[in-house]
């Protein structure tokens, strides 16, 4: 089944989908006001549409809290829409294949996926369209997902924002820097810091580490900043490793700054007191709320933001001393 719409007729209702999200916050402050607000201190309306089940399915892995964050986004989205929200993870690429093969037996009305190992979902996503099941993706998968033939995508392209990363160690006069990655093969994570290398105009070395070992994540940032101590910068690629490298850091007593993707209340009181030079946004709360929200616009109205031709970016935005105690009132409440 082609889930796609022309080009031009999925335009003009892009721009309904996002007048629709408009409407919506606008109304925020007076309907659903006090459900909303115990749920997670953001206010919204309630949808009267027919009742839908959506699963959400990502590659995350245990105790990363970024995740958590997008799931707000999500619940927020299925509480306003009437959805009856199914979220389940594994970082293993098959065995979120797997997942999508149980949402398919249960007869959701969509599925909302990322796709950090894109070739292992191939198979799911196919059989998910031949069942009528509409999917959207999210935060991993900009360059697969037109292919795979899904309805929309909703993240920020990885290589812009390592590109303005790079841009940004430029502009503090950096020379040497690692870029971590916790996840090997992750196409998000590889395309970050080939995005760093293009614009960086000093050295980046590429370190691997185990994202799920986090002593180990420690030590082994603490022994490349000891046996290199021209490396001034860490580059980490998400919240809990920065803050695990600045650890490392003090370890190894170098003057080695650490810069990062993606945030959380933590990280933002690291850049505020200064320990992290600057962090990279990529609104994980606005795509969990998109991903879901995509799926009741669609099923009650047809429509694809992007025309179903262009990914709808979230990012990617600096958060820096400059401009973190705006970000941190969000942060605090867990929605950035």
């Amino acid at each position: 089944m082609d889930l796609r719409i022309n080009r031009h007729r999925g335009a003009g209702l892009a721009a309904l989908a996002t007048a629709t999200v408009l409407v919506v916050a606008g109304c925020s402050s007076q309907g659903g006001k006090k459900a909303q607000e115990a749920e997670d201190g953001i206010a919204a309306g309630k949808a009267n549409t027919p009742r839908l089940k959506i699963a959400m399915i990502t590659h995350a892995a245990p105790g990363d809290t970024f995740w958590d964050t997008v799931r707000k986004g999500a619940k927020a989205a299925a509480a306003k829409d009437n959805i009856d929200l199914v979220y389940s993870s594994n970082p293993s690429g098959a065995d979120q294949s797997s997942l999508v093969q149980n949402a398919i037996d249960q007869k959701v009305d969509g599925i909302a996926i990322t796709l950090a190992k894109p070739d292992a979902m191939k198979g799911a996503i196919a059989k998910a369209r031949k069942a009528g099941i509409p999917v959207v993706a999210f935060n991993a998968g900009l360059d697969q997902w037109k292919d795979m033939g899904l309805l929309e995508y909703f993240g920020q392209d990885e290589s812009i924002a390592g590109e303005a990363l790079g841009k940004r160690l430029n502009e503090v006069k950096a020379k040497h820097n690692i870029c971590v990655i916790h996840e090997q093969g992750h196409v998000a994570l590889e395309a970050r810091c080939e995005g760093v290398k293009k614009t960086f105009n000093g050295t980046t070395d590429i370190l691997y580490v185990n994202g799920t070992d986090m002593p180990s994540v420690k030590s082994t940032i603490a022994a490349k900043l000891k046996q290199d101590s021209s490396i001034d910068h860490v580059v980490t690629l998400g919240a809990p490793f920065a803050l695990t490298a600045v650890q490392s850091a003090e370890e190894a007593g170098g003057d080695a700054e650490v810069a990062t993707f993606d945030l959380n209340k933590d990280l933002v009181a690291a850049v505020k007191s200064g320990d992290v030079e600057f962090a990279v946004d990529q609104q994980p709360y606005l795509q969990g709320y998109l991903a879901i929200d995509s799926m009741w616009l669609y099923r009650n109205n047809g429509n694809f933001s992007g025309g179903g031709e262009e990914p709808v970016l979230t990012g990617p935005a600096f958060v820096s001393k400059d401009n973190v105690d705006t970000i941190a009132k969000f942060a605090q409440k867990g929605t950035r």
